[in-house]
Order: C-alpha cells, then sequence, then structure tokens
C-alpha cells in the first residue's frame, strides 16, 4: 500500500515534471523565435544604417 508521504512526493515529483514540460515547449515554441527574430531585425537594421553612413562620407 502506498503512504500519504508517497503519494505526495509522487505529486510533486508530476508536478514538478510537468512545469519543466511546459517551460520547455514555451521556450522552443513562443520565446526563442521571438528571440532569433529580433536579433535579425535588429542585426538588418545595424547593417543598413551602416550603409547609409558609409554613403554619406
Amino acid at each position: 500500500m502506498v503512504d500519504f508521504d508517497q503519494y505526495l512526493g509522487f505529486l510533486a515529483f508530476l508536478t514538478i515534471l510537468t512545469m519543466g514540460f511546459w517551460l520547455m515547449f514555451f521556450l522552443l515554441i513562443f520565446v526563442i523565435p521571438y528571440w532569433l527574430t529580433g536579433a535579425f531585425f535588429e542585426w538588418l537594421n545595424e547593417r543598413k544604417d551602416s550603409k547609409k553612413s558609409s554613403l554619406k562620407k
């Protein structure tokens, strides 16, 4: 038979496992693509600005 302490430990394990799964899901689906897209557009703007400044000289 399972004791109440073991049951609480199992529930804590499942809670931590589930939170980790959804955190990884959120990072892979939303955060990382958002970060990469922002970095790409920032790189494009810097490249465009450097071309403008080199033409003015």
